[in-house]
């Protein structure tokens, strides 16, 4: 076992003692001369720290050597009442002053002249008249179309030189017409003396997406030049599946974002999108515009589609009647109105008191009669659940639908029922046909409204008018529908930036 002290290894415990006493004494060589000194001075601290030890030998004698010092000091030093001499240089005036300021740095804003010119000497002449640069090249921004004559007297043009050019610009294009931001590519000929504007030789910049002007000047006098651009409107076609989220799987497909909400916002009016499968296909189709020059314009949404499950739809924006309206691939636009129309027809009997056509007596009549042919449809007006289809006295074949939120319907005098009790309906579902049962004395459509189980009129409510095209409007619309389906999957795909 060994344990270390101050001088290096040591034994210690019982073996300690018996090593010891086998092992001989070890006895230090004497050292004299110059090696006797360097062994002492080796361990010798001439600055001890006076921090510790303090009142032993080696600290007064660290004090003392402190003390020392500073006194060595304080006599080296030249003393506080001697200055010190140095060499100062006299100012400068006159021309070595104009030299000198032209190479130094001062703020302009306090009025500095530097690097404004060199000061006159032996080698440097003051020039009496400045050279100008032959042609000067600028580049503007467009506000507007309307600031296109500021902007060129801003640049040097001259005000004649600038109206002429306003007169040849509105012979292609009107200057509210020109977007904001558009660059102008200006070049500046030489003046024949500095008291004058600098003639426009040249300006070019894109007036339209499908344009570009050039103006220029020939043989004293500006002209104007108009270069079409050619442009590719094949639409922008994008497809792929919903997944977890239709807008992010509809957006890493590529589509614009302005695209992909606005197709969300029109399958919505047809169905609930947060019903749609993660297997389902979303279908989009984008204006789009792309010039031979590289750049391309996004347009509106064009054509919304779903398929590859349950829900399918085809709908195309179209315009009817002076309206513009999504209609589906059968033609058929959306409603209007808080609950659809239940049948077909019109209203032959209103709601209140009234003489019973059977009875002969007065009595409150709960609903409205709708004159229909026998066998027409009877669609649900809203979206609810069954609470009763059969037979029910008065009223022959009856269903009455639970719509939530304390409504309900009724639809009397059927000839057929479609649905059955506990069944849920959705809005302009056929769930009968118009008929003759009951106490009735022709075929038509008895519609009651309830609201909180007390009938109420059906005409305060306003009824759905759905839209359909017909004859030639149906013909063109489908063609322009099956144009737009053979364009091809991912045509004029690019990278999308927003």
């Amino acid at each position: 076992m060994f344990l270390r002290d101050d001088h290096g290894l040591d034994f210690g415990g019982g073996a300690a003692t018996a090593l010891r006493s086998n092992v001989p004494a070890l006895v230090p060589q004497k050292r004299t001369g110059w090696k006797a000194l360097k062994h002492r001075l080796a361990d010798f601290d001439f600055a001890p720290d006076l921090g510790a030890r303090i009142g032993t030998l080696t600290w007064y004698r660290g004090a003392a050597t402190c003390a020392g010092l500073c006194a060595l000091t304080w006599l080296l030093s030249p003393g506080f009442e001697n200055p010190i001499y140095g060499n100062v240089p006299a100012p400068l005036t006159g021309v070595e002053f104009d030299a000198a300021r032209a190479q130094a740095i001062k703020p302009l804003g306090q009025g500095g002249a530097s690097g404004y010119h060199l000061a006159a000497n032996r080698f440097v002449a003051p020039l009496t008249d400045t050279p100008e640069r032959p042609i000067i090249n600028l580049d503007a921004k467009l506000a507007s179309g309307d600031a296109l004559l500021g902007v060129l007297r801003r640049s040097g043009v001259g005000e004649a030189d600038a109206r002429q050019v306003g007169t040849l610009v509105t012979q292609a294009v009107a200057f509210d017409q020109i977007q904001p931001g558009t660059m102008l590519d200006i070049t500046l000929g030489r003046r024949p003396d500095k008291g004058q504007p600098r003639p426009l030789e040249t300006m070019a910049f894109r007036a339209k997406f499908d344009l570009k002007l050039e103006v220029a000047r020939n043989g004293g006098a500006l002209s104007l030049k108009q270069i079409p651009i050619a442009i590719d409107r094949t639409p922008l076609r994008i497809q792929g599946t919903i997944g977890s989220s239709l807008y992010r799987s509809a957006r890493a497909a590529g589509a614009p974002a302005k695209a992909v909400e606005s197709y969300i916002r029109t399958l919505a009016s047809r169905m609930p999108v947060s019903r749609l499968g993660s297997d389902c296909k979303f279908d989009i189709i984008v204006g789009q515009a792309r010039a031979e020059t590289g750049e391309v314009q996004l347009g509106s949404l064009m054509y919304a589609g779903l398929s590859g499950c349950a829900n399918k739809m085809q709908l195309l924006p179209w315009e009817s009647n002076g309206k513009m309206d999504w209609f589906d691939g059968s033609g058929r636009g959306s409603d209007s109105g808080a609950m659809a129309m239940p049948a077909a027809g019109r209203f032959s009997s209103g709601f209140g008191m009234r003489r019973h056509p059977l009875l002969g007596y007065v009595r409150m009549h709960k609903g409205v009669d709708i004159a229909a042919a026998w066998g027409s449809p009877v669609y649900a007006a809203s979206e609810g659940v069954v609470q009763f289809a059969g037979r029910s006295a008065g009223y022959g074949n009856f269903i009455k639908v639970n719509h939530g939120n304390g409504f309900g319907t009724g639809y009397g005098h059927l000839s057929r029922i479609l649905v059955h009790n506990g069944e849920r309906v959705r809005r302009g579902q056929q769930i009968g046909a118009v008929g003759n049962t009951g106490l009735s004395t022709g075929p038509h459509l008895h519609y009651e409204l309830y609201k909180n189980g007390v009938a109420v009129n059906p005409r305060s409510v306003s009824f759905t008018i759905e839209r359909r095209l017909s004859g030639g409007d149906l013909g063109a619309f489908r063609a322009k529908l099956g144009h737009l389906l053979a364009v091809p999957i991912g045509h004029g795909a690019q990278k999308d930036e927003d």
